[in-house]
């Protein structure tokens, strides 16, 4: 292993070693500590990016200094392999989606170990594989059992182009985040998981995750969005039924002049028949449901509205109410239709102002100065009611409670916690996904497929035509099936599940991939959950994170799991940009991995990408600090051939007080570095100020190095404290350059692997000054400094201050009526 260090030779060396002797498998051994490090699974596009580089090599860091630490790690890699772009490259390219997942699984695997990444290969899951999708229909089945998943229809997020539903998190500014076409809305028999069941949980679940990201935690709150208020009934006058509504004012009750209603509520169709109005009503309805409702939402949209022809009573005043609709009230708010009080909403104010609509102030604030009419709406809730009856001159605050209480009552009204939170659709007309497993039968009506019959497989006989239709529709020997209960003519569902179901759970499978009674095993499940560690982009904060920690809870409650929250700790890591860019290809400024890795080496790619900038901060590219990672590496093992081991390997602990301070300066040293990228890596989490420890480190090996050594037993002692530093230094060096340090650490001596060698501990006896440098002051202004042994006395240390050159002047002959002392630092001399 002396030879010149050739990086691909001796990765690939390496590489095979490991996976010979399955150096990363990991067995149930519950006599060590567990840590489970996880990165969020790739989709299998075909080729990795710099991005992949990054989140990877930021987790294997991690399980490599975990392993050396004594843990058992788990640390499994996979496929997040259904989606829609292998069903696009059916259609473009003739190109099955089976054969193009498949190819591109087998690319990605060979970079990925060619990266040198820990994983334990025997654990690795892929998501369109039967063995896999049979237990997201396992799961289906046991929520359709117990009332979590549903059919019901509902308008939806629609893809003209993909031909598909969007969950609501894959509309970004009104476009599909795939395709970036235009996303519309349509009215479609959907499946559901109802993920409302579980909104407050999830909800007070954030603030028991301290170890997350404080802005992903903030975007899960924003999503589930609770808001605590009033329903109130407000009785339709042509009917027996009432107009239900949510707020969180409601004392701006007396306030109310229009009631808005979103153009999908189910109750809209019964209050426009046969008025005047109702045609008007049909077509505007008709216009908005093509429109997204991100964009009818946003606050630059203009308010659009049209009258019912029906009118809601006020329930303390009687007074008639129109009602309207709206083109900025969503059902996926509250019940669907908002109590409008223009004096005190600005939506409502512009709303009122176009169609002329009264304006009625029911709050004054402090000053008394508000009058009408409003050049804009007072939206504060300061100042007291007016106009308001028998609540007038309370605060806002108090007149909350007031008018809630008086609500519940006369029976109008009951307090009430709503949710932003929509139940999670699952539905997608499509074919590279999991089969739902339901059966529609005319006699036995919606019928889920036995559990012995699971997996419902996915056919791969199909046409792909690009038509808006599942290609499932076509597949007759799939479609047509025998009803399970009666046993007569039936039809499967021909949506399939979406894909963030896969992703939702891939963690517990991992503990027992091979498990074939169940999705997970229990024991291995209680040996390794939950996940220590989770390594993963920030635009995953809504898209898979909530729905993982519902799947969780689901999965506990099921009997399953006995864990809360899937993730214990959370790294959203930075994109790798170019030119102040992310890679893109439509860009130009992308970085081929494998361009990188022939000329430079894995270790000099991980090196980098651990330095240039701390983990959850973007990355800027630099090929010149690629090359400077490149050319460390080799100085490294340059230094390293040059100072081969010795074979005295005594202990430096006895060094300390018996050998002279350049010895104990190393020693010294060699104890400070331990300690810095131990603390940066497991405390502070900043590999790249590790690194840099590391390459001061080496800076001083190499000028400590070439100082002669004259005294021939200090230079015995001296070889013994060196070697057990280069020791060391390899030891640290692994988790960053894993390739080099086995090279390195072979060349020393040492059997492989340099991972089951144990992580250095520092004496913090050590790391401590013999010598510290002391301020004194006068008066509290600095007028010197002198050096001290670190334990001196605090007799010792006025003694110095009062008698150094530099201090004496500055007392004058005056007399000192007070000396403070902070040991190892500060002598203040206090003078009358």
């Amino acid at each position: 292993m002396s030879s010149p260090y050739h990086p691909k030779e001796t990765e690939s060396f390496w590489q095979q070693y490991w996976e010979e002797h399955q150096t990363f498998r990991v067995d149930d051994d519950r006599s060590r500590k567990k840590f489970y490090c996880l990165e969020m699974f790739p989709y299998p596009s075909g080729r990795i990016h710099m991005g992949h580089v990054r989140v990877y090599t930021i987790g294997d860091m991690i399980a490599r200094f975990k392993t050396m630490r004594g843990y058992q790690v788990l640390h499994p890699m996979g496929w997040d392999a259904f989606g829609l772009p292998a069903e696009n490259a059916a259609i473009q390219k003739g190109i099955h989606p089976v054969q193009w997942t498949t190819q591109n699984i087998a690319s990605m695997r060979n970079q990925l170990k060619r990266m040198g990444f820990s994983y334990d290969w025997s654990r690795e899951v892929t998501t369109c594989s039967p063995d896999y999708y049979k237990w997201n229909q396992w799961f289906f089945l046991k929520m359709w059992g117990c009332g979590l998943a549903y059919r019901k229809e509902a308008s939806v997020n629609w893809c003209p182009a993909c031909a598909t539903v969007l969950a609501n998190e894959q509309v970004v500014e009104g476009v599909c985040w795939r395709c970036d076409s235009p996303v519309t809305q349509k009215s479609l028999k959907q499946w559901f998981f109802k993920i409302t069941h579980y909104a407050e949980e999830l909800l007070s679940g954030c603030d028991r995750l301290p170890h997350w990201p404080s802005r992903v935690l903030t975007m899960q709150r924003n999503w589930i969005g609770k808001s605590c208020g009033v329903e109130i009934m407000f009785p339709l006058p042509e009917s027996s039924s009432a107009l239900t509504i949510f707020t969180t004012r409601p004392d701006t009750l007396f306030g109310v002049t229009f009631i808005l209603m979103a153009p999908e509520h189910p109750m809209v169709s019964a209050l426009i028949v046969e008025k005047p109005e109702e045609a008007a009503a049909r077509l505007f309805i008709e216009q908005v449901k093509g429109q997204d409702k991100t964009v009818r939402t946003s606050l630059t949209q203009e308010k659009e509205g049209v009258f019912t022809g029906a009118y809601a009573r006020h329930p303390f005043t009687q007074e008639p109410i129109p009602i309207w609709i709206g083109n900025f009230v969503l059902m996926e708010y509250g019940t669907g239709s908002v109590m409008a009080v223009p004096a005190h909403d600005q939506r409502d104010f512009e709303f009122a102002k176009k169609y002329g609509l009264p304006i009625r102030l029911v709050i004054q604030n402090r000053s008394g100065t508000l009058t009408e009419p409003l050049a804009e709406a007072y939206t504060h809730e300061e100042g007291v009611l007016i106009q308001s009856g028998s609540f007038n001159g309370m605060t806002p605050l108090a007149a909350q409670v007031a008018i809630a209480r008086q609500l519940a009552t006369e029976g109008f009204g009951k307090e009430k916690s709503h949710y932003r939170l929509r139940d999670w659709g699952v539905s997608r007309q499509r074919y590279w996904g999991t089969p739902i497993p339901i059966v529609y039968c005319d006699l036995c009506g919606t019928v889920p497929v036995a559990e012995s019959d699971l997996p419902v497989i996915l056919p791969e006989e199909v046409a792909f035509t690009g038509a808006g239709h599942s290609p499932l529709l076509n597949a007759a020997s799939f479609l047509n099936v025998l009803c399970p209960r009666c046993g007569k003519a039936a039809q499967r569902e021909t949506d399939t599940m979406d894909t963030f179901v896969d992703s939702s759970w891939y963690f517990l499978r991992y503990v027992s991939p091979h498990e074939k009674s169940g999705p997970i095993h229990p024991d291995a499940v209680a040996s390794f959950l939950p996940v220590d560690q989770y390594v993963g982009g920030i635009e995953h904060a809504v898209l898979h994170l909530l729905y993982a920690r519902f799947f969780t809870k689901v999965v506990r409650d099921l009997g399953l799991i006995k864990i809360d929250e899937p993730f214990t700790r959370l790294l959203t890591q930075g994109m790798v940009i170019k030119g102040g860019a992310k890679m893109s290809k439509s860009k130009g400024n992308v970085v081929d991995p494998d361009d990188l890795i022939e000329k430079y080496g894995a270790d000099t790619a991980r090196l980098f990408t651990l330095f240039a900038a701390p983990p959850e901060k973007d990355l800027e590219w630099s090929d010149e600090g690629v090359q400077g990672a490149y050319r460390f590496l080799q100085r490294v093992d340059r230094l390293m051939q040059d100072h081969p081991q010795t074979e005295d390997k005594r202990s430096t602990d006895s060094m300390k007080r018996h050998h002279s301070d350049r010895v104990k300066q190393f020693i010294r040293m060699t104890h400070r570095t331990i300690k810095k990228v131990t603390d940066d890596i497991e405390v502070a989490f900043q590999p790249n100020t590790a690194i840099a420890a590391l390459m001061t480190f080496y800076n001083f090996i190499v000028r400590d190095v070439v100082i002669p050594i004259r005294d021939k037993e200090e230079g015995e002692v001296y070889s013994v404290a060196f070697h057990a530093g280069l020791d060391d230094f390899v030891i640290l060096l692994a988790p960053f350059a894993p390739h080099l340090a086995e090279r390195l650490w072979a060349m020393r001596g040492y059997p492989p692997s340099i991972h089951h060698t144990p992580w250095p501990v520092y004496d913090p006896e050590w790391i401590s000054d013999d010598v510290v440098t002391i301020v004194v002051q006068v008066n509290g202004k600095v007028r010197g400094r002198f050096t001290a042994p670190a334990d001196s006395d605090d007799i010792t240390l006025r003694e110095r201050a009062l008698a150094d050159p530099q201090t004496i002047p500055w007392l004058k002959g005056q007399p000192v009526q007070n000396v403070i002392i902070v040991k190892g630092k500060l002598v203040n001399i206090v003078c009358d």
